[in-house]
């Protein structure tokens, strides 16, 4: 066997089109390391719910391994060891430090770059790198894509927002550098091309036009995947089934988005994305699973909405805008109502956590295994719009790395940022500072 068939076993190739595969035992070979890694590698990932949370049926009320979990936790009560509790984080650069009003557009802006956002509705925008953008710097170019940026909301990258911010910072979590966010795509079509499209132009329009006839894109990959699977190993040929069927049942959901959106007139959508909320939340967490799956990327970031979002939630019993009933003056109905729209994002991420967790991982792990995942907000309560002892979750064991399934409290005045350079150095991204940091995380 030589180099060049070991590669093109790690993808399988059609009209236009490139499948990568997860890592399989038959494909690992001492001699050919460079081309396929028996170690698996260690991803990142960080989601953003918005408009803070009801923070006293969000926080576990002890510490420790033995902690209880929270009524908002309690759907991930069967994943509590692949994941701990973060309290006492802050982010003090999303305060109005003499700015004023603006903190949804501050804690869009500097949950994951721990910078000041310049106030300006403006084209001159100033904030700093993203940690996620720091790894894809660092680690990027060992993957097709260097990184994958996701939201349920459409990009915006300019415009006036929350009280004379530009939208840039509102709508954008990941940033290139202090000028440059990294516009997330919202559009599950879109995604699942650039995941497995070759990028080449003429081989595109073909492939649409085939779409036209109801062909999979599996379809044009078919012939090298049945020349592959004579020649693994029975574990391996299993492996490969259950990817592919992965990769069809998702491609399903897409193309039925893009059906249910032509035939809705009244509802103004991007083809693609789903009607329903849940449904398009979960099929960006079904294509970042395969992404990381494959590794097609290792690094990806995840808005479900923008801090001040309004949006309803009428499917679980809530018809009030979320940003409004953040508002809540304390008026227990509200807050009741706020902990059903945290319960709904905390669901949807038990989604995530138990589709990576069962893909199958080299050495005996799965995907959740070898993550490191960030789940919270940039704000804790939405009433006073406070930005310190922010909600915070740290799932996954990051290759051995994370110590999981404990609730851990900082005590304030302990900036997020730390904890990013902390997981940077986990992942061989090394940096002596980002954002406000002031040192590595411990414990963690």
């Amino acid at each position: 066997m030589n180099r060049e068939q070991v590669s093109r076993r790690k993808v399988l190739r059609g009209l236009g089109v490139s499948i990568s595969l997860p890592l399989m035992d038959s494909l690992g070979s001492k001699s050919f390391a460079a081309d396929v890694s028996p170690k698996s590698p260690k991803r990142m990932a960080f989601v953003y719910s918005p408009n803070g949370k009801n923070m006293q049926k969000w926080r576990p009320s002890s510490l420790g391994s033995d902690y209880q979990m929270s009524p908002t936790l309690e759907p991930l009560a069967h994943l509590k060891k692949d994941f701990q509790v973060l309290s006492g984080l802050d982010h003090r650069n999303a305060t109005n430090g003499g700015d004023g009003a603006g903190d949804h557009a501050r804690a869009n802006a500097t949950f994951l770059t721990g910078m000041r956002a310049k106030k300006t509705a403006g084209a001159d925008i100033r904030l700093g790198v993203s940690v996620d953008q720091v790894a894809a710097m660092s680690i990027g170019k060992e993957t097709k894509l260097s990184s994958l940026e996701l939201s349920c909301d459409a990009a915006r990258k300019s415009g006036k927002c929350d009280s004379g911010y530009s939208c840039a910072y509102q709508y954008n979590i990941s940033w290139r550098d202090e000028k440059l966010p990294m516009a997330p795509e919202a559009n599950p079509r879109v995604v699942f091309e650039r995941l497995f499209g070759s990028g080449e132009k003429g081989n595109k329009e073909q492939r649409l036009k085939l779409a036209k006839q109801q062909k999979s894109i599996l379809d044009f990959v078919l012939e090298d995947a049945n020349k592959l699977h004579h020649k693994l190993g029975r574990n391996d040929q299993q492996k490969l089934d259950e990817y592919l069927t992965a990769v069809r049942d998702t491609e399903r959901k897409v193309v039925r988005a893009e059906q249910f959106a032509t035939k809705a007139p009244d509802m103004k959508m991007p083809e693609g994305i789903p009607g329903n909320y849940k449904d398009h939340i979960r099929l960006l967490y079904d294509l970042t699973a395969l992404a990381f799956q494959t590794d097609t990327t290792r690094i990806s970031t995840f808005m479900m909405a923008h801090d001040g979002s309004n949006r309803n939630f009428r499917d679980i019993g809530v018809p009030e805008g979320h940003h409004h009933l953040s508002h809540h003056g304390n008026n227990q109905k509200k807050l009741d109502k706020i902990a059903k729209i945290d319960r709904f994002y905390i669901d949807q991420f038990g989604y995530f956590l138990n589709k990576l967790k069962s893909m199958e991982d080299a050495e005996g792990k799965n995907v959740l295994d070898n993550s490191m995942i960030v789940y919270g907000c940039g704000i804790a309560d939405g009433n006073s719009h406070r930005h310190h002892d922010l909600p915070l979750l740290l799932a996954g064991h990051g290759g051995g790395t994370l110590e999981p399934g404990r609730h851990l409290d900082f005590q304030g005045e302990v900036p997020l940022s730390n904890l990013y350079v902390a997981m940077l150095d986990k992942v061989g991204a090394k940096v002596s500072k980002l954002g406000d940091s002031t040192g590595k995380l411990p414990k963690v």
